[in-house]
């Protein structure tokens, strides 16, 4: 029999924190008041320390929402040169190209298999042939397959070859996970779905000097402009997303409690070793040559079937892959304040589903002992 409570551990949607969840459920006050623009202020300035750049602005929409609003703000649209590379190492870098190709922005991609990360040097032979570019956009992790790229050495890299472009980079998997080095990025994006453990509907802008300096009065709800324009005075050019913001800033809340941003990061990579130590335990392939970590990623004939039975038979709701890995990947989220019971219960969910299915055979409570050893250092 199915467990009453499913255990969901998908990388985004994330589980919402229960102190959150009792937040959300709260009468929540109007946006145009003292009270509402003293939380956001708050919240703000705690997401600026966060993202570690000169400036951050929120918006009313997903991830997605905000990567939009990134190339339609710092992409000129422009003619038959390429304006913007983009490095699709996996889904959502094929979404930043299908997002510049839908508004007519020239675009030019680098492709590459979605466990293999793009290195440094390949972006810099692509800038290096087409001059025209102005503006990269890539991901920390790609969170299709699970890969984590070098975007410190990519940006740069880019900022070395010319130091006018501008660098995009999606971090909705890996804000809130590890500490992000920002000393070559223009524009940093995150979600509130992911780390933040907020449902989806909130996205965030990082932005550097640089970016702040190109700013221009373009668009509609996504004029960058003039919202930060507003924000600056803690209050938002449209209706504000008055529940995430109070959430977001609750979250913060549970971050102090737990000892700051550093003891969040430690925890999160210590979940994310112990796990893929577990996984290797279990004598699973993990999938990206370059894990992220964000989330375990294992790749298996019968994904598809281990995925279902963890769910039907022991309320584990975990991931698949999408396209032609829809089948075959599984993908364990790490994002957000876990605690250590939860992933152990995956874990031996995941060896019994192995030995139920007749892909071991027998429970031996390998994956458990592995994890625990690794997470707490030999018992």
């Amino acid at each position: 029999m199915k467990p009453a409570q499913t255990l969901l551990f998908t990388p985004g949607p994330t589980p919402i924190h229960p102190s959150i969840s009792n937040t959300l459920s709260q009468p929540i006050p109007h946006h145009r008041t003292p009270e509402f623009e003293a939380i956001f202020g708050s919240a703000r300035q705690q997401l600026k320390e966060m993202v570690g750049l000169a400036e951050v602005l929120t918006l009313v929409s997903s991830g997605t929402g905000a990567m939009e609003a990134a190339l339609l703000q710092f992409v000129p649209l422009s003619s038959e040169q390429p304006a913007l590379l983009v490095l699709n190492n996996g889904k959502f870098g094929e979404r930043f190209g299908k997002i510049a190709r839908a508004h007519g922005l020239s675009v030019v991609e680098l492709k590459s298999a979605w466990d293999t990360p793009i290195s440094p040097d390949q972006v810099l032979k692509a800038l290096q042939a087409d001059p025209s570019i102005q503006a990269i956009a890539l991901q920390v992790c790609d969170s299709s397959g699970g890969l984590r790229l070098d975007f410190e050495g990519i940006t740069k890299a880019a900022k070395q070859h010319n130091p006018k472009i501008v660098t995009i980079i999606d971090a909705i998997t890996a804000l809130g996970v590890e500490p992000l080095d920002t000393t070559h990025v223009d524009v940093l994006i995150g979600g509130s779905q992911k780390a933040f453990m907020l449902p989806v509907g909130l996205s965030f802008l990082g932005l550097s000097d640089f970016a702040l300096s190109k700013l221009e009065d373009k668009g509609y709800y996504f004029n960058l402009k003039l919202e930060l324009k507003n924000q600056q005075k803690n209050t938002t050019a449209f209706t504000a997303g008055i529940s995430h913001i109070l959430g977001l800033q609750t979250y913060f809340t549970l971050l102090q409690d737990l000892g700051g941003f550093d003891a969040l990061y430690r925890a999160t990579k210590k979940r994310a070793a112990s796990t893929n130590i577990a996984l290797e335990a279990l004598g699973l392939k993990i999938y990206p040559k370059a894990p992220a970590l964000c989330m375990s990623v294992i790749y298996h004939e019968r994904a598809k079937d281990i995925r279902k039975h963890l769910n039907t038979k022991y309320g584990v709701l975990v991931a698949g892959g999408q396209d032609d890995l829809k089948d075959h990947l599984l993908r364990i989220n790490h994002m957000g304040i876990i605690e250590v019971y939860q992933s152990a219960w995956v874990l031996s969910a995941l060896e019994q589903s192995l030995v139920d299915l007749g892909l071991k055979a027998q429970f031996e409570g390998v994956a458990i002992k592995a994890f625990m050893q690794h997470h707490y250092k030999e018992i």
